[in-house]
């Protein structure tokens, strides 16, 4: 498997939309590295979660993350259960999950396979892959539209610091793809 900056980027995303733990300012600082050198804007967006950190204890990120994506059904981290809600469709969706991570021998482990984490180390395990078509229909008609519709849950410029990335990571996926369609 072959992995690129994007790839990178993609695992980085992840480890900040899972449940806080104490190497989440790390994480932050990694990924907002990464953003500065091939997406300045969305770094721009992820500096409001790098700032915020600082000001905020262990204990504090991990009531905000409860409350922004376990306490407001609109914001859950679930893509299939944004598109779909609660519905037969959204099963579907993740049994088509399942079936192409099991291609991959990949897991979801203990999480539910429709979960962004999920999908963005799915998305991340090897950049052809990513450029196959079942990815690239995940990403721009199930990824996309879903942080589009999290997003909507925020107040317009929300100092938030979860909306700063979740716009970080929509930014990234509607322009790194262009990106790497412009170098082949």
């Amino acid at each position: 498997m072959q992995k690129d900056s994007t790839c990178l980027l993609y695992d980085s995303f992840a480890d900040l939309l899972t449940y806080p733990t104490s190497s989440i300012w790390q994480q932050a600082e990694t990924c907002l590295i990464q953003l500065r050198e091939s997406h300045p804007e969305a770094a721009l967006a992820l500096e409001m979660l790098s700032l915020n950190l600082q000001q905020h204890t262990l204990e504090q990120m991990e009531e905000l993350y409860t409350v922004v994506f376990d306490m407001q059904p609109v914001c859950y981290p679930y893509v299939g259960y944004q598109l779909f809600g609660e519905s037969y469709k959204r099963g579907a969706f993740m049994a088509q999950l399942n079936e192409a991570y099991h291609a991959f021998g990949y897991s979801a482990g203990r999480e539910l396979p429709d979960h962004l984490s999920v999908i963005l180390r799915f998305l991340g395990l090897d950049s052809a892959n990513r450029q196959g078509e079942f990815c690239e229909a995940l990403l721009n008609e199930g990824v996309v539209p879903a942080l589009d519709k999290m997003l909507r849950a925020f107040e317009p410029q929300s100092e938030n610091p979860y909306f700063g990335l979740l716009t970080a990571l929509r930014s990234v996926l509607t322009y790194a793809p262009e990106k790497e369609f412009d170098h082949a």
